[in-house]
């Protein structure tokens, strides 16, 4: 390449304000990160290094479906399944754009083709069935797709007297698939209770954010809840409640620390200690069965 040349790719490349502050100062993207809550600005390498948490004041950024299987799940051991099923448009849906052209969109944004990845692994030796949502998936939201992914898994997991790990973030229902996708609560909660009676051991894991139907079914009816650090968790977003009831919430009513003190969370665990508190969990639970 001539120094020319370099100029003119250097021109063209995308920049982003490192932060309010400094306007002027240019970040090449992709490089650093700039962190919401210390407002830090981070090395890429750093925050990969760090799972994608804050070195200085330990925010939690979102990660991906495959990243999130790296951290917890033993190494080489995932095995997915079901990853060709796709979400076709029975009602039609057309807003600012049709149901199959935000489906496309989210495709191409993610590399998934739908907003949960679920397969066979092991954490800590124990056998497991896993669920990761991932929120870049038009909002990791729950239509049929996603509801039947999330029923096989606890299916397979009692044909297979394997455990169950499910980590969620998720919008909620996905509109575009109206009545069908609040169908999925249902259909997803039935299978949770299902897989109870085979009692075998259930844990999920609350990622920012988790509401909507999400919260209202399976992710709560797990054995043992884990939530991140500073995750919001609930059924309606702030602004929702507080445009319907004309009430302010009090802050942070909704995060996983303050949910954790109310007992719907059973504890908060920071990303980089999460593989060890599931294993743990798991090393107690996984003889549930045998004892019953």
């Amino acid at each position: 390449m001539s120094l020319a040349d370099w100029f003119k790719a250097r021109e063209d490349r995308r920049y982003t304000a490192a932060n309010g502050d400094s306007p002027k100062t240019d970040v090449p993207e992709g490089v650093w990160s700039n962190c919401p809550s210390c407002k830090h600005v981070i090395y890429e390498g750093e925050l990969v290094t760090n799972l994608r948490c804050c070195p200085y004041c330990g925010y939690h950024f979102r990660v991906t479906a495959y990243e999130r299987l790296e951290i917890l799940v033993d190494s080489d051991s995932f095995e997915e399944f079901d990853a060709g099923l796709v979400s076709s448009d029975p009602l039609e849906f057309s807003a600012a754009k049709s149901y199959p052209d935000s489906i496309a969109a989210a495709r191409k944004n993610s590399d998934l083709k739908e907003a949960v990845v679920v397969g066979r692994a092991t954490i800590g030796g124990h056998p497991v069935v896993v669920g990761v949502m991932d929120f870049r998936f038009i909002a990791a939201t729950m239509g049929s797709v996603v509801g039947e992914k999330i029923t096989r898994v606890f299916k397979t997991a009692i044909e297979e007297r394997r455990g169950v790990l499910l980590v969620t973030a998720s919008g909620g229902a996905r509109m575009q698939e109206g009545m069908l996708s609040l169908m999925q609560m249902a259909k997803t909660s039935a299978a949770a209770d299902r897989f109870a009676a085979a009692r075998l051991p259930y844990i999920s894991i609350l990622t920012d954010p988790t509401t909507g139907g999400v919260t209202a079914s399976f992710a709560s009816l797990a054995d043992v809840i884990f939530a991140e650090p500073g995750a919001l968790v609930g059924f309606a977003g702030p602004r929702v409640i507080e445009q319907t009831t004309h009430q302010k919430l009090p802050k942070d009513a909704q995060s996983s620390e303050v949910l954790v003190q109310q007992g719907m969370v059973d504890a908060v665990v920071a990303r980089w200690e999460l593989r060890d508190e599931v294993t743990l969990a798991f090393d107690h639970l996984m003889g549930m069965g045998e004892s019953a």
